[in-house]
């Protein structure tokens, strides 16, 4: 399956992976995931906002009692240039384990359902989680048809464009509702698992003791989801010749943008949070020209509400300081906000024992299992990941630590579903 599914996508200078929703690198890992589900005699269903399903045990959701299927997955489509783990990782798993279960022969007593979830990172639209955000109620269809891409596409054109239907978009309570127990495999996105002296040094479930469960597993289970946020500062200045134009007589809003930055940076170390630009945009955008706008997308993310607030009012107030300076206007519009999540304590507290005392790991990177926890019990497994780096090319994990993802979560499910 990894390696069916590896080239999809994959762009050939620098390696990573482009599978942005709703293009053609994305209905090409939609059609791998329909392939494998149907080669599986798993029922395949693509629902009302583009969220692929295969069920085991049901010919589709409707014949599923409330709130008794068990359901793994995670998504497929990619950041820019993103790397071969996060997301895949957790359906191929998901399909795996599956398999591993089948194989033994175990007796289902409730439906199994793999999911994969449409347009989780956000990267053409800049709203992440997508599909979940519209299936829990947290997007509206609104404000859905508002989105649109670097071109000017809006997220329903571009639904259309790749033969989905947009018009039934929306929230879907019917089938959230048949489920009673959502759990997500992902690659950890840092190196506790790799690097026990980091979750010890935290003070998370104690030192030593996290220390040592750390190093004995190749697979934690997610505590807790940080909140956190996107925020659009616009630094509107004056154009202007930049061989010509005096120092003093600039309104140039790429100082103030870049002084943001390290002001964004400052706040979050100050608070032990954290902060990032990562995505500019510059008008007229020309080498020996002083731009008239720049517009920076904040990143930032805290341990609790309190602090997120006050990183992203400092960060705010200093820009706006500063552009009165530079005779810049500073305008900031929030456009995702997710609040703390705390996964369903029952469950991840019987999914670590089920794996012999898991170590229990916070983070700090949204995913669709913790938009679901307002709607669904969830819960998430983390695969050791060597480096700790993510969203990346480089991003990495040893095969006999997937091969030791696939077991846990088919324990997991066998515990849940069998």
């Amino acid at each position: 399956m990894w390696r069916e599914l590896a080239p999809i996508g994959r762009h050939d200078a620098g390696g990573g992976y482009r599978r942005y929703a709703w293009t053609g690198a994305d209905a090409d890992c939609r059609a791998w995931f329909r392939a494998e589900a149907e080669s599986r005699g798993l029922a395949y269903e693509s629902d009302r906002n583009g969220n692929q399903w295969a069920w085991h045990g049901v010919t589709s959701a409707q014949d599923i009692a409330p709130g008794s299927a068990v359901v793994t997955g995670s998504h497929l489509d990619s950041v820019p240039d993103g790397g071969a783990f996060d997301g895949p990782l957790g359906v191929v798993s998901a399909f795996a384990a599956l398999d591993e279960l089948r194989a033994k022969g175990v007796h289902f007593r409730v439906p199994l359902g793999i999911v994969n979830f449409t347009d989780e990172e956000g990267a053409r639209f800049g709203l992440a989680c997508v599909g979940s955000r519209l299936s829990s109620g947290g997007l509206t269809r609104a404000q859905a048809r508002e989105l649109r891409d670097a071109e000017g596409v809006s997220l329903p054109q571009a639904m259309e464009r790749a033969g989905h239907d947009p018009d039934g978009i929306g929230p879907d309570p019917d089938r959230l509702s048949r489920i009673g127990a959502f759990v997500e495999l992902h690659i950890e996105q840092g190196r506790a698992l790799a690097d026990p002296g980091i979750l010890a040094a935290s003070g998370a479930r104690g030192r030593a003791g996290v220390a040592d469960r750390t190093a004995r597993h190749a697979v934690g289970v997610a505590s807790a989801i940080w909140p956190h946020g996107r925020w659009r500062f616009d630094f509107l200045g004056e154009a202007n010749h930049a061989g010509t134009t005096r120092f003093e007589d600039r309104r140039d809003p790429m100082l103030t943008y870049a002084l943001t930055v390290l002001a964004a940076r400052e706040e979050a170390e100050r608070a032990g949070a954290l902060a990032t630009f990562g995505k500019v945009a510059v008008e007229p955008n020309g080498v020996n020209a002083i731009p008239s706008v720049v517009r920076g997308w904040l990143d930032s993310r805290a341990a609790d509400e309190e602090t997120l607030a006050a990183v992203v009012a400092g960060i705010e107030d200093r820009a706006t300081l500063r552009g009165r300076a530079d005779g810049v206007q500073v305008s900031v519009t929030r456009e995702s906000r997710t609040r703390t999540v705390e996964f369903a304590h029952d469950l991840r507290d019987r999914i670590a024992r089920m794996l012999g005392g898991a170590p229990l790991l916070p983070t700090g990177a949204g995913h669709d299992a913790g938009i679901l926890s307002a709607s669904v019990p969830t819960a998430m497994l983390y695969v050791r990941n060597p480096t700790g780096v993510s969203h990346s090319p480089a991003e990495s994990a040893d095969e006999d630590d997937c091969v030791a993802g696939v077991r846990a979560l088919a324990d997991v499910l066998e515990g849940l579903a069998c």
